[in-house]
């Protein structure tokens, strides 16, 4: 079933990259495995996905030395993949983070990028990582304000071994997927006013925007990376979203 349900996903972001004009290529599918277990991991891995979403640090340390071990001693070889956290970040599991992670969505204060920038440091790893921006201004979400995001990303550029590389949001979940239109369109309207405002160490290209039920909007206003687990795991999952935390 993931097989069926993923070619389905494929082709919706196929499909809207023509009617909009965009290149396909330039998106990336982050595959959200919340509560999926290894071997539905692996078949997707199989079926050529390479970028792994998790919500949970403790849940991706499990499962990244399980499929780093399925790979090693697998009968052909696949692509090395890349693991995002997505989920909220607590400072005392920065130092577990920066040792599985290549991209952490989820910045959303200056002591956090401070800890994992001193994480990393000790490993001599350059972590790349988002801010995680709370557009839509609900209570129940994590994130920073549009206002704040301009000095984090200020402050954010002066760490050493952080590399910042754009900007992640959640929308509210809604009945109808244009009614989200307006948080992605600002997200990247603040990306591309960050880029002509400040001085930071490289452009912010990437806008992490977009899940299950919204990602073709978030495609038409910008989106290069999109994290997406229930259109992919629906029947394993029992209708359950993976995305959410």
């Amino acid at each position: 079933m993931s097989r069926s349900n993923l070619e389905a996903v494929r082709a919706r972001i196929h499909q809207v990259c023509a009617r909009v004009g965009r290149d396909p290529n330039e998106i990336t599918l982050v595959c959200v495995t919340k509560g999926v277990d290894i071997n539905r991991i692996r078949e997707v891995v199989g079926l050529g996905i390479t970028d792994i979403g998790e919500n949970r640090v403790q849940e991706a340390r499990e499962k990244f030395g399980l499929l780093t071990s399925l790979q090693a001693t697998g009968n052909r070889r696949q692509a090395e993949i890349r693991w995002h956290m997505v989920g909220h970040l607590q400072r005392n599991k920065a130092k577990h983070a920066v040792r599985i992670f290549d991209l952490i969505h989820s910045v959303d204060s200056l002591d956090l990028a401070q800890e994992i920038d001193k994480e990393a440091k000790k490993i001599e790893k350059i972590q790349e990582i988002l801010i995680e921006v709370n557009v839509s201004g609900e209570s129940t979400k994590f994130g920073i304000t549009a206002e704040e995001t301009f000095l984090l990303a200020k402050e954010v550029s002066k760490l050493t071994s952080l590399r910042l590389k754009g900007l992640m949001t959640i929308a509210p979940l809604v009945d109808n997927p244009e009614k989200v239109r307006p948080y992605f369109k600002a997200l990247r309207e603040l990306r591309d006013e960050i880029n002509q405002l400040l001085t930071v160490n490289c452009k912010l290209l990437t806008l992490s925007m977009g899940m299950s039920q919204d990602f073709e909007v978030a495609i038409e206003e910008g989106a290069t990376m999109m994290r997406i687990g229930t259109a992919i795991f629906r029947s394993e999952t029992r209708n359950q979203s993976t995305e959410t935390r």
